[in-house]
């Protein structure tokens, strides 16, 4: 399993440790660190099966009204994959990756829905 974790988050560490004392150990991916690809963001709109705006971008987040984006913003996945890849502080999280699978861990007992 895959968990994309931001450890400055609540929701994330909650999370983490959820997965930790089912003695879950996924490979932990630091995207605030490591970036994300266009093609990665992608991948996850796919196993998230989740529009962008519908769940998978912070939008309350200020950087997503800094960069002048909008809930109205009629852009195509692949063009919201760059702006994520960009600017990957607005991707949700934390995010658990299994097989073909994905959820966004909010709240952190989501995560068990794919366990």
């Amino acid at each position: 399993m895959l968990y994309y974790h931001n450890p400055r988050c609540s929701k994330s560490r909650q999370g983490l440790q959820l997965l930790n004392e089912q003695g879950i150990e996924p490979t932990i991916k630091e995207y605030l660190k490591e970036g994300l690809t266009q093609k990665e963001v992608l991948d996850l709109m796919e196993k998230l099966s989740v529009e962008p705006l519908q769940g998978l971008i912070r939008i309350k987040d200020s950087l997503f009204k800094e960069l002048g984006l909008s809930k109205t913003d009629e852009k195509s996945k692949k063009d919201w994959a760059k702006v994520i890849s960009e600017n990957p502080a607005l991707l949700e999280r934390p995010i658990l990756v299994n097989k073909k699978k994905a959820i966004i861990g909010r709240p952190p007992e989501d995560l068990n829905k794919i366990i």
